[in-house]
C-alpha cells in the first residue's frame, strides 16, 4: 500500500508554482507527495476508502472552495498524524468577528469596530452610534472569503442594513478606515505571511497590490519590529501555522491588524504575477513545510 508523507488537496491553477517548490523541498528531504486535485480526486477518495493508500500529513487548500474535497478533510481528521491548519480551527480563525473579540483580549489592536448579529436572529437593529466610525467606514461579512459582501466606503446605516441581507446567517463587522503614516513617500501597510514561526513581513501598495519585503535596515530605521511581534502573536490566537495578515503602523508607531487571518494565502509566485508573493518567500515556506512533515 502507497504511504504518502504529504498529501496536498489543492484546485486552484495558480497554485502550480508553489506546488512545485513543495515538491522540489519534499524531494530534497526524501519525503513523497501526493498531490489531490479535481483530476484525480474521485480515484483518491476510492483508494482511501479501500485502504489503497495512506498519507500522514494534510494540506488542505481546496475544500474551502470546493465541497467535493470534504470527504478527503473528513479521511485526514480521522488518519492523519499532522494536518497543518485543521479546517476546524481554520474555520474558527476565518471569522472575524470571532478573531476581533480574541485580539481585543489578547492586546492585538484593530480598528474601531461595531459587530451585527446575523439578520437571519436580529432583524431589526437598536439604535447605533456610527460617529466613531468616521465618515465612511467598511461593511464585511465575518466569514465570507475574497471580498465577498464586502463594502468598502459606506456611510450610512440604510448600506449596512441592506448589505447584512446579502448573507443574513452572517455576522458582520462595521469597520472604521485606517489612515496609515507615511514613510519616505510609501503608505506603512503590510502584509505579513507566517509560516511555522517564521514571519515575512512585506510593504504592500493597496492599489496594486504590489509586494515589496521589507528590509531589515528598513525595520531598524522606521521601527518595524512590530510588523514580527504582532504576528507571532496572532499566531497564538488563531492557532495556525500558515496564514497572512495586514497591519498599518499610524503616525504614532502603533501597529492597527486590518485584516486579520487570511487562510488559505494567496502563494503566487512574484516571478508568474505582478502581484504575487516574492519567490524566496514562497521557496522558503515550501521549505519549511517539508521540514514540519519530516
Amino acid at each position: 500500500m502507497p504511504r504518502y508523507d504529504l498529501c496536498l488537496a489543492w484546485n486552484w491553477e495558480y497554485d502550480a508554482g508553489f506546488v512545485g517548490l513543495l515538491e522540489e523541498a519534499c524531494n530534497r528531504r526524501g519525503l513523497t507527495l501526493f498531490q489531490v486535485t479535481p483530476h484525480n480526486l474521485d480515484l483518491a477518495l476510492a483508494a482511501l476508502r479501500n485502504g489503497e493508500v495512506h498519507f500522514r500529513a494534510f494540506l488542505d487548500r481546496a475544500s474551502d472552495s470546493d465541497p467535493r474535497f470534504q470527504p478527503l478533510a473528513d479521511w485526514a481528521r480521522v488518519h492523519a498524524s499532522l494536518r497543518i491548519n485543521p479546517q476546524e480551527q481554520a474555520r474558527w480563525a476565518w471569522d472575524k468577528a470571532t478573531m476581533h473579540l480574541e485580539f481585543l483580549s489578547s492586546g492585538i489592536e484593530t480598528p474601531y469596530t461595531l459587530l451585527l448579529a446575523p439578520y437571519t436572529q436580529q432583524p431589526h437593529l437598536p439604535p447605533l452610534d456610527l460617529s466613531p466610525l468616521g465618515g465612511s467606514f467598511a461593511i464585511k461579512p465575518a466569514s465570507t472569503g475574497g471580498g465577498a459582501g464586502v463594502v468598502l466606503e459606506a456611510t450610512t446605516l440604510e448600506q449596512a442594513l441592506s448589505a447584512r441581507q446579502q448573507f443574513p446567517d452572517e455576522k458582520y463587522l462595521l469597520q472604521a478606515h485606517v489612515s496609515p503614516q507615511v514613510l519616505e513617500g510609501r503608505a506603512a501597510w503590510f502584509r505579513v505571511l507566517v509560516c511555522e514561526g517564521a514571519v515575512y513581513p512585506c510593504w504592500w501598495d493597496q492599489r496594486t497590490h504590489v509586494y515589496t519585503r521589507v528590509t531589515a535596515e528598513e525595520t531598524a530605521r522606521f521601527g518595524l519590529r512590530g510588523l514580527r511581534e504582532v504576528p507571532r502573536r496572532i499566531a497564538q490566537v488563531c492557532g495556525l501555522r500558515l496564514f497572512s495578515t495586514e497591519i498599518a503602523q499610524m503616525a504614532d508607531g502603533r501597529f492597527i491588524v486590518v485584516d486579520y487571518v487570511n487562510d488559505p494565502v494567496d502563494l503566487r509566485l512574484r516571478s508568474e504575477a505582478a502581484d504575487g508573493v516574492p519567490d524566496a518567500i514562497v521557496e522558503n515556506i515550501a521549505g519549511r513545510l517539508a521540514r514540519l512533515v519530516d
